[in-house]
């Protein structure tokens, strides 16, 4: 996004907050296209069959974001980092949901190599993922909270650190540590 949109973006968010129910319209109109492209993420690597699609995906953002009542946005970043955050629940929801009427078949697949830096290719059931990444909010919240951002939000260093509020180094270095520990979980288990 260009400077000015990113701005726009901000505006419409805090115009939302105030109570202006068209301001979410506008604000989708501009944020469709990075919605998809997060949600396309998610999708690398799964099978072409998979019964929740990308659009589906933003879809259901939007209708929770609607249903959404008293947010005070303080800027994209933070837009960014809930709309990741709710498109992993949903996709581990959807994932849960067909493990349980499937006994096992149907769990969702995400490409790790591509969600977390990783040099080689290996897929990950996407209800591990979320399993480890619960584990390691107990251990570490704000590790996990960096992977969220960053993995699922699609959020650079530098936005991660203004969502949380924390130095651009800090992030590097919880960035680092929370990838190889989350990697090493999931191989064992």
């Amino acid at each position: 996004m260009v400077h000015s949109q990113k701005q726009e973006v901000t505006g419409l968010l805090l115009d939302w907050s105030d109570g202006n129910a068209a301001a979410l319209e506008k604000l989708m109109t501009i944020v469709t296209h990075e919605l998809r492209r997060m949600a396309g993420h998610y999708f690398r690597g799964e099978r072409p069959s998979h019964t929740l699609q990308p659009t589906a995906l933003v879809n259901e953002l939007y209708l929770r974001l609607a249903d959404r009542r008293k947010v005070q946005w303080q800027n994209r970043a933070q837009f960014f980092a809930f709309a990741g955050e709710t498109m992993r629940r949903i996709l581990v929801d959807h994932a849960r949901a067909q493990k349980a009427s499937k006994r096992g078949s149907g769990v969702a697949n995400l490409a790790l190599d591509e969600a977390m830096g990783v040099p080689h290719s290996e897929t990950v059931d996407l209800i591990a993922l979320d399993d480890a990444l619960e584990a390691l909010a107990q251990l570490n919240p704000r590790q996990a909270k960096i992977i969220e951002l960053r993995c699922f939000a699609g959020l650079s260093l530098e936005e991660t650190a203004a969502v949380l509020e924390i130095s651009e180094a800090t992030v590097s270095r919880d960035w680092t540590a929370a990838r190889a520990w989350l990697f090493r979980e999931l191989r064992e288990g």
